[in-house]
């Protein structure tokens, strides 16, 4: 009997107004988009995939195009027994296009939440959870942290929100310059909890010489680690010499792509803490192998994820699926693409979620209450 092949995709790109901007060092949100996907096969079988698209908001239509017009028929049509193969065969049949269109971003993500959103399939119909069918053991509940902080008053009012909802580590983000940054710090590092945890987040917004003067300026806070303190295509020079600068360790990881990319910086012992987005490149067949490498050179695999609430369920079930010391990012920041689906799903206690019940993501999207929200709605079949 031959085997049940990829009959038909789905796009759907949501755009929500928020009342309080989100703000980084490269620039500011005013809205949240997510471009979810939805592929069935010829089963009738169903698995959800998110496409990342965060910033800038402008290319969620845009990468909803690829993964519909590019990347879904070079997949409509075969079989889904093994995705990692099929993403591998995409990911090769896309290079010269990356190359052509100088689009290299927008068309791994594209295909990384078509090979997300087939592996909830594939974890469905074997009535497994999702990261019992990526290979985990542990049932036990998952560490998470608070992400997207906004600098300023809104960081120390963010930590005392988040805190009371549960959470115990909190990742500021700084690069608005020394006062600033500074400024939004100390408040909250001196009404920290015994047990918690803070990190900041620079989103690559210091040139070599403001990483290196900056960085031994933050040991006062004890951080758990600094995030992207300089470009990710800087020259390993220079993040040598942060490093060497720094008082705690770096992490980085969600603007690299490829498996040579990510092992490379695992070689290279400057990351303490590795976080590939699977939303962004690779999905779960490029990012398991990437997290289970960088704990067994005793790195820190932390999921990277700031979107909509199916990417942060891929997330959560990913990070179950190898475990390690890491800790799953909860965008602290409200986004009706996320609480609108989630619901209660992942209540918070004592600075961890449990995993969810059910097949695959334990999570089946209703969008309907979004439909208002919805600019885009794109279906292919094979």
């Amino acid at each position: 009997m031959p085997s049940p092949t990829l009959a038909k995709v789905e796009a759907h790109v949501f755009r929500a107004p928020i009342q309080e901007p989100v703000r980084t060092s490269f620039g500011t949100m005013a809205e949240r988009v997510a471009v979810f996907v939805k592929v069935e096969d010829s089963d009738g079988a169903r698995g959800w995939g998110e496409i990342w698209s965060n910033f800038p908001t402008a290319s969620a239509e845009h990468r909803a195009l690829l993964f519909a017009d590019i990347v879904a028929p070079r997949a409509l049509g075969k079989s889904l027994d093994d995705p990692v193969t099929l993403w591998a065969e995409i990911d090769r049949a896309l290079h010269v296009l990356r190359v052509q269109s100088g689009d290299a971003g927008a068309l791994s993500a594209a295909a990384a939440g078509l090979d997300l959103a087939i592996h909830d399939l594939r974890a469905r119909k074997r009535g497994l959870p999702l990261w019992r069918a990526l290979g985990g053991t542990d049932d036990s509940a998952v560490p998470i942290y608070a992400s997207g902080l906004n600098p300023g008053r809104a960081a120390r009012d963010t930590v005392e929100r988040t805190r009371a909802a549960g959470y115990r580590a909190y990742k500021i983000k700084v690069g608005f310059g020394e006062e600033a940054d500074l400024g939004s710090l100390r408040p909250v590092a001196k009404e920290l909890k015994a047990g918690e945890r803070l990190m900041v987040d620079v989103n690559q917004g210091w040139d070599l010489a403001t990483a290196c003067r900056m960085a031994p300026k933050l040991a006062e806070f004890g951080l758990d680690w600094i995030e992207e303190p300089l470009p990710a295509d800087r020259p390993t020079a220079e993040w040598t010499q942060v490093a060497a600068a720094a008082p705690t360790r770096l992490a980085g990881g969600e603007n690299l792509r490829g498996a040579g990319a990510f092992q490379d910086a695992i070689d290279l012992g400057l990351l303490g803490v590795i976080q590939p987005d699977a939303a962004k490149w690779g999905g779960h067949s490029g990012c398991l192998p990437v997290a289970r490498a960088a704990l067994a050179a005793g790195r820190t695999y932390c999921p990277h994820f700031l979107g909509g609430a199916v990417g942060l369920m891929h997330s959560l079930h990913l990070l179950a699926a190898v475990r390690g010391p890491g800790r799953l990012e909860v965008d602290a920041n409200p986004n009706p693409l996320r609480e609108g689906l989630l619901g209660d799903l992942l209540a918070v206690t004592e600075g961890c979620v449990s995993l969810p019940d059910g097949q695959g993501l334990g999570l089946e999207p209703d969008l309907k209450p979004l439909a208002n929200l919805r600019s885009l709605h794109i279906e292919r079949h094979a």
